[in-house]
């Protein structure tokens, strides 16, 4: 059986049957508390200079598709995809009221062979007063003709302004070794992080990360992940100060193999590539505190396939400034993203992968040193 990694894919077939069960903190370590539900496939989040939490949503696909004579299609049997307008972005008050933000944005689901895996909105943050959405649901080899993978500007009254057409320059600069039995045309975008002004996107399924300047559009590779690492789908990004550079984590390949994923840096100005710690697993999300420290979330901790025995092994690892590695959080289920809060508490999509309104986002207590 081919060991499929496209992000879009992460919880792979089998999940169906699990999608809709709760977590539970019980005999988890730490302790974390739902402060939103009801969401759709909830993805990359944001706290805003207003004080509310802007939260990426999945959505629930559609029935909208494309054929081989529209354009190139992923292959089967990831594909064929159907799609729809269904994903959006919310914003969840400190009282846990939601409320949205801009919807109808593209959203699609791989084949049913494959559990019908949604993506749409995978990312969102802010530069200045302004919020920046990361689009991996769109394109003609998603469903949706005429549509593309794009950062969107999101206006005040709720419509997107297209920034920069994210499937137009995956397909004009090829990275060096792509998958072909894992291959999105349009890519499968996951996340985004804002340095100097530009904002840096991580594509895993072709392994690379890319800068944007949101005032021009213009895109430019950092680096081609693939050219020394293979395909390793490259996921989660951050920048911290003592770090030297944007902190890079990779998802990996299924089946999921324990301690086989690995923590990288980037110099966003040469592009240059080092592994600075290894042994960690399915790595889905990136932060720095104010002190240095790095959280990193792994979504999946049990050794195989994605299925029910991975409820509930979601984790969060602190690695401190001095290097001491300790376990935050346990019991989480497929997160997908975090972020730190202005309370100094991480908050996290959990159920990120799953089905129609089961989607949490949930806060997790953090001190300085662990």
């Amino acid at each position: 059986m081919t060991a499929r990694s496209t992000i879009v894919l992460a919880i792979a077939a089998g999940l169906a049957a699990v999608i809709l069960v709760a977590p539970t903190a019980a005999g988890a370590t730490g302790s974390f508390s739902v402060v939103a539900s009801g969401l759709d496939n909830p993805r990359g989040l944001t706290f805003g200079p207003d004080g509310n939490l802007y939260v990426a949503l999945g959505g629930t696909g559609g029935a909208m598709m494309t054929t081989p004579q529209d354009c190139l299609q992923a292959p089967v049997p990831v594909g064929p995809y159907s799609g729809g307008f269904t994903a959006s972005i919310v914003k969840v008050a400190p009282n846990g009221t939601v409320s949205p933000v801009a919807t109808g944005l593209p959203s699609s689901s791989t084949s049913p062979a494959l559990g019908g895996l949604t993506s749409g909105v995978a990312d969102v943050d802010f530069i200045g007063q302004t919020l920046y959405a990361l689009e991996s649901g769109a394109g003609c080899s998603h469903g949706l003709i005429h549509t593309n993978n794009e950062i969107l500007r999101v206006n005040a009254n709720g419509t997107t302004t297209p920034v920069a057409n994210l499937s137009d320059f995956i397909k004009a600069n090829p990275v060096a070794n792509p998958e072909p039995d894992d291959f999105e045309p349009d890519g499968t975008w996951y996340s985004m992080v804002p340095y100097k002004g530009d904002l840096y996107a991580v594509e895993p399924n072709h392994g690379e990360v890319d800068r944007i300047d949101p005032g021009t559009g213009a895109i430019s590779r950092v680096v081609d992940v693939s050219a020394s690492q293979g395909h390793i789908v490259p996921t989660s990004i951050a920048f911290g100060g003592l770090f030297g550079g944007l902190a890079l984590g990779n998802l990996g390949t299924f089946p999921v193999v324990p301690g086989s994923e690995q923590l990288m840096r980037v110099n966003p100005f040469s592009g240059s590539l080092s592994i600075v710690r290894t042994g960690f697993t399915t790595m889905l999300g990136l932060q720095f505190d104010l002190w240095g420290n790095l959280y990193i979330l792994e979504s999946m901790t049990a050794p195989g396939f994605p299925g029910p025995q991975e409820l509930g092994t979601g984790k969060i690892v602190q690695i401190n400034i001095f290097g001491q590695q300790s376990t935050i959080v346990t019991g989480l289920s497929f997160p997908t993203a975090m972020t730190f809060g202005p309370d100094g508490a991480l908050y996290v999509s959990n159920l990120g992968f799953a089905g129609p309104g089961a989607g949490q986002i949930v806060r997790v207590p953090t001190s300085r040193f662990g």
